[in-house]
Formats: structure tokens, sequence, C-alpha cells
């Protein structure tokens, strides 16, 4: 049981850059087919991904041919469907139905009053993913699988599998999938800090959902910043990639993976020839945090940064522009303890180069807790180096925790929100004020509570004969359930019963 409605529709991430638009590459689709349910839960397990540190071959000639490296690539880039329930949502207020003319029209009963109950269809997207491990780990994009029910993957050899997402890191928009099968086609992955501009790549996905294909370009530029999200350094490429995309593979001129296709900038919302992918070295950290730790452990530093300016450059007398300028320390923070100060420049960390804020802050966040980095530094026109141990970025545990427990499948009610009776709840469902207890504010269709009979506005009364006085009541009553039934007394349009939620066969 969650407090909170939550995203009810899935959405296409987006950034309006003048008159263009950033997609994000996941197809979306409406369906009133029903999802299937899954019926695998394979359990995470340490992962270890091997890279080919070795640069790609830079010799100028270009091939006839590129079907050798097509050929080891694509069984191991998938397919990704998801499918989401529909659910019924309380619309607030009125409604272009209250007009008068509205009325005349479709009769005096016609959508009065201020509350509505409104059916979300079920929605279908597709994607892409990228098979790393042998043992079913599959790399693609957090908005692919954002808000799903189900994810299903399919291989080019038409093998088809329930997934489970391991997890999923926003910040990145990186995700993890796990299939349970063995000896599964894998990509080799690369080094993608050695890329350079002007390298062949190709990408590799199922656009439109019309099934695999291959495009070919060129890497366009590196370190981009374009969608919005904590931490990006976008690969740019020129190799056509469109809706469908996301999650699939930017591949080198010898097949090893540099990327997650994540982006296009487009006009029309199809490829114009500037599209963006996630660094596989990127990736794979967030990736091997996400498997072995259950969350994505980043380094703290303590320290407001901000970029150098030529105007600021020119005021601290500095010969450019590059560099993070530390404008303020946090007490007692790692960077207190190692030394840092305002008027810092930092112009290295961790042996990587340091051009601006954006830098830093990724360098930073690639650091685990407890190890050390090295930190040079312009203070006063003098170079110095500082020696740094680094935090977990302060609540981070905390919100693991809170997001391991809304996943928690040890919990009566699934797919039922709840919230506190007040004077807008009371008004909107119409209860009277002398009834105590929390109200419904969702139920997802199809779930046993659904079936059941509970619905939006009825108010929970008693949980398994206990009381319930509030919504926070209600969410501890329904932890750790001693069995799959759980007896509600409810007030539902002015009168109490009794009801069983028997969720022994759900999912």
């Amino acid at each position: 049981m969650n407090t909170s409605t939550g995203k009810l529709l899935r959405r296409l991430p987006y950034v309006t850059l003048g008159v263009a638009t950033m997609v994000a590459l996941s197809s979306l689709a409406m369906s009133s087919k029903s999802a299937d349910k899954s019926t695998s839960e394979p359990k995470a397990t340490p992962i270890s991904i091997v890279v080919n540190d070795r640069p790609v071959a830079r010799e100028g000639k270009f091939g006839v041919s590129f079907a050798p490296i097509v050929k080891k690539v694509s069984p191991s880039v998938v397919k990704v469907s998801t499918s989401s329930k529909g659910r019924e949502i309380q619309q607030q207020g009125g409604s272009p139905f209250d007009d008068p003319m509205f009325r005349r029209f479709f009769g005096e009963g016609q959508g009065r009053g201020n509350n509505r109950t409104l059916r979300t269809p079920p929605q279908r997207g597709e994607g892409s993913g990228v098979i790393v491990t042998k043992d079913g780990y599959i790399l693609t994009n957090n908005h692919v699988v954002e808000g799903a029910d189900e994810v299903r993957v399919t291989l080019q050899d038409g093998r088809d599998f329930n997934a489970k997402v391991i997890g999923k890191d926003p910040k990145t928009d990186v995700a993890v999938l796990k299939v349970d099968a063995k000896d599964l086609p894998t990509v080799e992955m690369a080094n993608s800090e050695k890329i350079e501009i002007g390298d062949i790549v190709l990408a590799v996905g199922n656009p439109f959902g019309i099934g695999q294909s291959v495009t070919m370009g060129i890497i366009s530029a590196t370190g981009r910043a374009t969608l919005g999200l904590d931490y990006e350094d976008f690969i740019q490429t020129d190799a056509a990639i469109n809706p469908g995309n996301s999650g699939g593979a930017l591949v080198d001129a010898e097949g090893r993976l540099i990327g997650i296709n994540t982006a296009i900038l487009s006009r029309s919302g199809g490829n114009q020839g500037i599209g963006f992918a996630i660094p596989s070295s990127l990736a794979r950290d967030v990736m091997e945090s996400l498997v072995n730790d259950g969350r994505v452990n980043r380094g703290f530093l303590g320290v407001l940064i901000q970029d150098v300016t030529p105007v600021l450059a020119r005021k601290l007398e500095l010969k450019d522009n590059k560099g993070a300028l530390i404008g303020d320390v946090v007490p007692d923070s790692p960077a207190d303890k190692a030394g840092f100060k305002p008027g810092d420049i930092v112009t290295e960390f961790n042996g990587k180069p340091v051009e601006g804020s954006r830098q830093l802050k990724l360098a930073v966040s690639r650091v685990k807790p407890g190890e050390k980095a090295a930190a040079k530094i312009l203070r006063d026109g003098s170079t110095k180096t500082l020696s740094v141990t680094m935090r977990e970025v302060p609540g981070a545990e905390k919100m693991a925790k809170a997001d391991a427990k809304n996943d928690d499948d040890n919990e009566a009610l699934k797919g039922v929100a709840v919230g506190d009776l007040d004077s807008r709840t009371r008004q909107q469902f119409n209860i009277p004020s002398n009834i105590k207890g929390a109200v419904v504010l969702d139920v997802e269709q199809e779930s046993p509570a659904a079936e059941a009979g509970l619905k939006p506005g009825d108010v929970i009364l008693e949980i398994n004969r206990q009381r319930v006085a509030s919504a926070e009541d209600a969410i501890k009553l329904t932890e750790k359930p001693k069995d799959k039934a759980t007896l509600l007394r409810i007030w539902s349009g002015g009168n109490s019963r009794f009801l069983v939620v028997d969720e022994s066969n759900a999912g």
C-alpha cells in the first residue's frame, strides 16, 4: 500500500531547446489488452564486467562492409517491451461538461458535480536493451521501464523472457534488468573514456518496433549535457537513432559497447542526426553498484561549486577559465577535513581533468564512499594537491531503504493508495465529518483489492479488526501480514460493510 498515487501515466521525457525537442527514445503505445503476469523472480547476484581497455585502431582507412561487426553485436541487443495497468483516478473540480451548452446537448445529468472517476487505459511501450553478461544482466534506460508493471525481453533469435528490474537510477537514466537464462550472447564492453571525435560508430536497436536495425555514423562530440539529469556526460553521434532505440547499443568499429542510446535532438520527434548515448563507463559503474549494493553509492565531497566564467577568470587573474570554482565548503564534510577553502579552483580530481563544475560533479560521483581521491587545486596562484576521503551522499541510505520498502512484496493491499481525511478529501468524496479512517485515493485496475470491490472514495475503518485512524495506521497494519487474506471494514456510499481482499493468487 502506498500513501500517494504516484505517476499514473508514463510520459516520454523531453527538454525544449529553442524550436527543437529532446526526445527520449522509447516508443509508447496504448492497448486495451491486459498485461501478462510475471512468473520469474530471479535473484540478483554480484556482477563484475570485464572491459577491453584498448583504444580502437585509427589508421584512417574505411572498410567496405561492417557485416562481421553487425553479426557479432546483433544477438546481444534485445527488444524491451513494457506494460502497465490502467488505473482509476479522481478528477477534481469542474469539467467542460459543466458548461450549460454541453448539458443542453448531452442531457442535464451529464458530468454534473465536482467529482468524476476517470480510467486511464493500459499502456504498452517498447525500447531496447543490451545483454552484458551470459547469465542475463541487461543494460537499458530508466525511462524505458519507468512505471512498468511488467517487462519482457525478446532476443534476436525469438526467445522471449520475463525480466526483473534489478535497479533504476533516474539521475543517469540507467536501468538494469535480469532474465533467468544461461549462455546468452553478450557484447564486449570498451573503455568509453578512450573514444575520440570522428571515430566510426554503429547504433543497434529496435526503432519504432519494426525490428532490429543498424545505422552508422561518427562520434560528433563528447561530454554533452542536454537532458537536465543530475549526472550527464553524453556521447553525441550522427548515427540515425529513433524512438524505440532507447537502451540500445552504440558500438565502435570493432563491435565493442561504448554507449547506451538515450535521446535525440529533433524538431519532428524523429532522427535529425543529433543523438545522445550514455558512456559505457558511466553505465557500467551504475550497473555494478545497483547489482552489488542494491543502490548507487556515490561519493560526497561537500563543496558548492560553479563554472569559471571569462569575467571571473579576469578578476581572479587566471590564465584560462578551466576548472571548478569552490564557492563554499560544507562544515565537517570530506572537503572541509581535507583543507578545501572557498576560492579554490579544482583543476583535476582523481586523475581526471576538470574543465568545469559538471566534470567535477561527475568525477566526485564515481569515487566510492570510503575511498581516497587526490584533487589538484589552484589557490592564490599556486598549485596544491589535497587528499580527500570520500563519504556517502547524506540521506542516500535512508532514501534507498524507503525505496526498498516501497518495492517490498511483504505487504498487504498492493496497488492501493490511501491518504488522510481532511477537509479537501471529505469534500471531494462527500464523506461526513464523523467518519474516521484512511480514505482510498487509488486502486489499481485488476488488483485483488479492486476485485474485492474497494474503490477510490471508500474509507478504511478497520484492518483485520484493528481500528484505522490515519493513512499511517493503514500502512503499518498492512506490513508483514500473517496471511494473504486481509479483512477490511470500510465506509462506502453512506454505509459500513466488511470485505476480504485475498492476494493468495496475485501476480
